[in-house]
């Protein structure tokens, strides 16, 4: 059976023909629990993501999910997520590996792309996975944007993609602020002066140092590499057997058709 999130899940899935399909809210964790039950569900794997912010948007969480985000001391993914997961166990339904049906997805080691990492791409990846795995070890964000060593953009409740647009955004700003005027605009006949970093961005996406294999394991995809396009981002690195790649090939294809390194390590 297939329990299926009504502010997250692609209405597409009901295509599947999945044998039982219920749709619910992210805040009903008691009717969740009713569910499995009266289907006989004894374990479980949570597939896809749940946005951190959508925890804390206008969803109304019912009586044992507000009692749940009540008693917790912080409100990060482990926490949260662990916490409902320990609910689901009380209840008799433990929360499998997300990872356990997807093995063949997880990231092998090495330079997944045609065009590897070049000496300054290196260095930033080099670089971005020290400060990504001081971000993991609070569980804040698993991503990373680099340019020439200097850290752009750190992940926390927006999510992957959104960090990646907002690391494009903050290195065209220092290029505006680098060639305007005092008017605001650039002075008239004047070329454009490059900003002192580098244009091209190095993304670094992590699975934290005690990453929980049952949710939040890393993912990418087509639209990550899409997305680091459109941003100016040249390299993605990623940890080898704990990042998902959705559809493998489609986005290694992505990455050689954008000049995108992709490695993991």
């Amino acid at each position: 059976m297939v329990a299926a999130i009504k502010e997250e899940t692609s209405a597409a899935i009901a295509q599947k023909n999945p044998a039982s399909l219920h749709w619910l809210s992210l805040g009903e964790l008691s009717r969740l629990i009713e569910i499995f039950k009266a289907e006989g569900v004894t374990r479980a794997v949570m597939a896809g993501q749940v946005k951190h912010k959508q925890i804390f948007s206008a969803i109304k969480p019912d009586w044992r999910l507000a009692k749940l985000l009540l008693s917790l001391g912080t409100r990060n993914t482990d926490s949260l997520l662990g916490a409902i997961a320990k609910v689901l166990a009380d209840e008799g339904i433990v929360l499998e590996n997300s990872t356990s049906l997807l093995e063949p997805l997880l990231a092998k080691p090495g330079v997944l792309s045609r065009r590897a990492p070049n000496e300054q791409e290196r260095k930033n990846i080099e670089y971005g996975r020290e400060v990504a795995r001081r971000l993991a070890d609070f569980d804040i964000g698993q991503t990373v944007v680099i340019a020439e060593a200097a850290c752009v953009a750190l992940e926390a409740m927006e999510g992957t993609d959104a960090t990646i647009e907002r690391a494009g955004q903050i290195m065209q700003s220092l290029d505006w602020e680098s060639n305007k005027g005092t008017s605001g605009s650039l002075p008239a006949g004047s070329l454009p002066k490059a900003s002192l970093l580098s244009r091209a961005l190095t993304v670094v996406k992590i699975a934290k140092p005690k990453q929980d294999m049952r949710f939040d394991v890393p993912v990418i995809g087509v639209k990550t590499i899409e997305t680091m396009a459109r941003a100016g981002a040249s390299c993605l690195a990623i940890d080898a057997g704990r990042c998902l790649l959705l559809d493998g090939d489609k986005t290694i294809l992505a990455a050689d058709e954008a000049h995108v390194a992709l490695s993991a390590d």
